[in-house]
């Protein structure tokens, strides 16, 4: 390695030793935070009339110390900054605040409460969860189809059996999709829909009973399911990466140990062999 390779290696690994310092993570997080208070402020009329201009101010005065942050991440990581999923959500929130908020992207004012979900990559509780639930996604899309496919065809039924009689719930496949869902919900479903429906269709809770039934209480569950599931299997991964860490340290102790035994031997032999000489 050339002397500027390794000059730079240092001053980089100084960097990454800096931004990931714990107090560092702590400062952050707490601005995070004082951010998440001006933002809420801010919707406050009152609180803009007192100190509009302090709350714009530490506002901007925290979204430069997020763009520093981020600027030395870019720099200290060099190549492995982009292959960090957290890096990417934390350079596109802090991006976003740097973007005029002009009449054509007002809406991007609104969106700066984002850089509050910096939080989810600072804290490492939160992060392992939001990773046990992208882990979930396969399952939680099997789950998906299944429930759309449950819903449209019990649409279709209910359009058909009930439509005649309560268009304005079930007049169309939308309509009983979005009326089929409040029951899965259990939100007004009995005094709501399904008794009015009963008093025509006497029969109706045979069909809106299984309904509930099976959405309600069984695909549902399996949601939650399938994420404890997954967040049992990134807490057991965790707990295997930690142990094949210590494991690891163990290991190279035993071998300096060993190494530092064997020096000693040949130390001790030396010198026995020095007292020979000179008996």
């Amino acid at each position: 390695m050339t002397t500027d390779a390794l000059s730079q290696s240092t001053w980089r690994a100084r960097l990454t030793h800096l931004v990931e310092h714990p107090r560092v993570r702590q400062t952050i997080t707490a601005l995070i935070c004082l951010n998440a208070v001006t933002l809420g402020l801010e919707t406050w009329d009152d609180a803009m009339r007192v100190a509009g201009g302090l709350l714009v101010g530490l506002d901007t005065a925290i979204l430069s110390v997020f763009v520093v942050e981020v600027a030395v991440k870019m720099v200290a990581y060099g190549r492995r900054f982009p292959r960090d999923p957290w890096n990417l959500f934390d350079f596109c929130v802090v991006a976003i605040g740097l973007i005029p908020a002009t009449h054509s992207f007002s809406v991007l004012r609104a969106l700066r409460v984002l850089r509050v979900l910096r939080l989810v990559s600072m804290v490492p509780s939160m992060r392992r969860v939001v990773q046990a639930l992208l882990s979930a996604i396969p399952g939680i899309g099997s789950i998906v189809l299944l429930l759309g496919l449950i819903y449209y065809v019990s649409g279709v039924m209910a359009t058909k059996l009930f439509g005649d009689s309560f268009p304005e719930w079930f007049g169309s496949i939308g309509a009983s999709m979005y009326s089929l869902f409040q029951i899965m919900t259990l939100e007004s479903w009995s005094m709501g829909i399904v008794r009015p429906v009963m008093e025509v269709h006497g029969w109706a809770w045979a069909f809106f009973v299984p309904f509930i039934l099976l959405t309600s209480f069984a695909v549902l569950n399996l949601f939650i399911a399938i994420i404890v599931n997954a967040m049992e299997a990134h807490h057991r991964a965790e707990a295997a990466d930690e142990e094949a860490e210590r494991e690891a340290v163990r290991q190279q102790r035993h071998e300096r140990l060993d190494e530092e035994l064997r020096g000693l031997r040949e130390e001790l032999q030396a010198l026995r062999r020095a007292v020979e000489r000179r008996e």
